[in-house]
């Protein structure tokens, strides 16, 4: 069962039952005081007849009516039960007294009973007549309930048919006020159905109503799709780039690995190879086993950025590291220039091993694509709250179409597959940089070198000196 048609029950059973209570108690009510004002006008019909000097039991002195016309009757009784007198209106018929009624008038309380006749229901007053300290009989004085009962069944009608059609009413009503409430949850519901079947997360409900729950859900929806769109879109970015990671790892482990079974075969060969070949195909065999290592340290560190690396946060002092990284750079080229120029005396937050990690790989990068007798400088600056440490070659540059790629995994431009590297030190780079909470950009022209820009928060003066 929808909500709609549960809504719909609910209101139209709601005011079911209202309108059956209210009708029971206005129906209840009118026949109550209806019959308070017939045994009234009864009453007040007795006293007046027996407050007359001249009544008397056996002779009542009232005019002779039609039988129900008007509806009022008059007897009169003996104390033994005999009919002392009564109105020609009563033709043949008695009006009676129960045993209770005659209990009650022998005690001089008057007795009020309806009974029913062919002619419909009949309400007497009975009230007994002392005189001389002695019950001397007893006044019955009836009026015909007749109108009062039609009138009692046609607001009865009334009420029943007034109840069943504001009940049908409802009915009707409430389906279409649930629909239209409702309407934005259905397009909710198909703008579900729309996403799981086309896998796109585009879709918003259109909603424009006032800002009640549903308009809240409608809203809160929304930004829920916003949110899943995003990280749908990230997702398939990971995707992406797990799938082109797992394609290009599995080439660059090929190729070694090729080289080395193809080397394995050599030395099995029958006859036997030279000696000197044999040292060849060892030797190779050693480079290729020890790109195998370089190329799986790079993975691991790569792997362990993916899940998370959390790196130390402490103050670096920037000069002495800078100097230090100079030295060592120096030693490790001969025939190119190392310069560090306007180096500042100011600490970086950061994790000195992995910055030292980073550094040294653009630092290689530079060198390696730097031609002899060339130079590489590296250089600091203040950048509002930021520390960025630049280092720039004179090597051929980057073309403009490969620098949105640059810092990918396995990424390698053109002119430098020919190198020995795997595509994986620039996006190392990259993450241990993000995993300090810094970033890492490139500069570059065809011909005029490349600058790489490592900025890192500027640690405060607290946390220079503690660290």
């Amino acid at each position: 069962m929808s909500i709609r048609l549960r809504l719909t029950l609910l209101y139209s059973a709601i005011l079911a039952l209202t309108l059956f209570a209210f009708s029971m108690a206005l129906y209840f009510t009118a026949s109550r005081v209806t019959l308070a004002v017939v045994e009234g006008a009864l009453a007040d019909e007795s006293k007046r007849l027996t407050a007359s000097r001249d009544f008397q039991i056996e002779h009542i002195g009232y005019r002779s009516y039609k039988f129900a016309d008007p509806p009022i009757y008059i007897q009169t009784l003996w104390v033994d039960g005999q009919v002392a007198d009564r109105t020609a209106n009563l033709g043949d018929y008695v009006l009676p007294l129960s045993d209770a009624g005659w209990r009650t008038c022998r005690k001089g309380e008057p007795w009020i009973e309806v009974v029913p006749t062919e002619n419909g229901r009949l309400m007497i007053y009975s009230q007994p007549v002392w005189k001389q300290g002695q019950a001397e009989g007893i006044v019955q004085v009836a009026r015909s309930l007749i109108e009062y009962d039609q009138s009692l069944e046609t607001l009865r009608n009334i009420l029943a048919s007034g109840s069943l059609v504001a009940t049908l009413t409802t009915v009707g009503l409430g389906w279409v006020l649930a629909g239209a409430a409702l309407r934005p949850i259905n397009k909710i519901t198909q703008t579900a159905e729309a996403i799981g079947a086309e896998r796109d997360f585009d879709h918003r409900v259109n909603y424009t109503g006032p800002n009640d729950e549903v308009g809240r859900l409608s809203t809160t929806f929304n930004a829920m799709l916003t949110e899943l769109q995003s990280a749908y879109r990230q997702l398939e970015q990971a995707l992406h780039a797990q799938r082109r990671f797992v394609a290009d790892a599995s080439h660059e482990l090929r190729t070694p690995l090729t080289t080395i079974r193809g080397n394995l075969g050599l030395l099995e060969r029958k006859p036997p190879i030279t000696a000197e070949d044999r040292l060849a195909v060892v030797a190779d065999t050693i480079e290729e086993c020890d790109r195998l290592i370089r190329l799986i340290s790079k993975l691991l560190v790569l792997a362990r950025a993916d899940s998370g690396l959390v790196l130390r946060q402490e103050a670096v002092p920037i000069k002495p590291f800078v100097d230090d990284l100079c030295r060592q750079a120096r030693l490790l080229t001969s025939g190119k220039t190392i310069r560090c120029d306007n180096v500042l005396d100011v600490a970086a937050l950061g994790d000195r091993d992995a910055l030292k990690q980073v550094l040294l790989i653009l630092l290689d990068n530079a060198l390696k694509y730097t031609p002899p007798h060339g130079a590489v400088t590296i250089a600091t600056a203040l950048v509002g709250q930021q520390i960025a440490v630049r280092i720039h070659d004179t090597g051929p540059g980057i073309p403009a179409a490969a620098l949105p790629h640059i810092f990918e995994r396995f990424y390698r431009v053109e002119a430098a597959r020919t190198s020995a590297g795997a595509g994986l030190g620039l996006a190392i780079a990259k993450e241990l940089t993000e995993a300090q909470g810094g970033r890492i950009v490139v500069e570059s022209r065809e011909g005029q070198g490349s600058t790489f820009t490592v900025t890192l928060p500027q640690a405060s003066e607290v946390q220079g000196g503690t660290e």
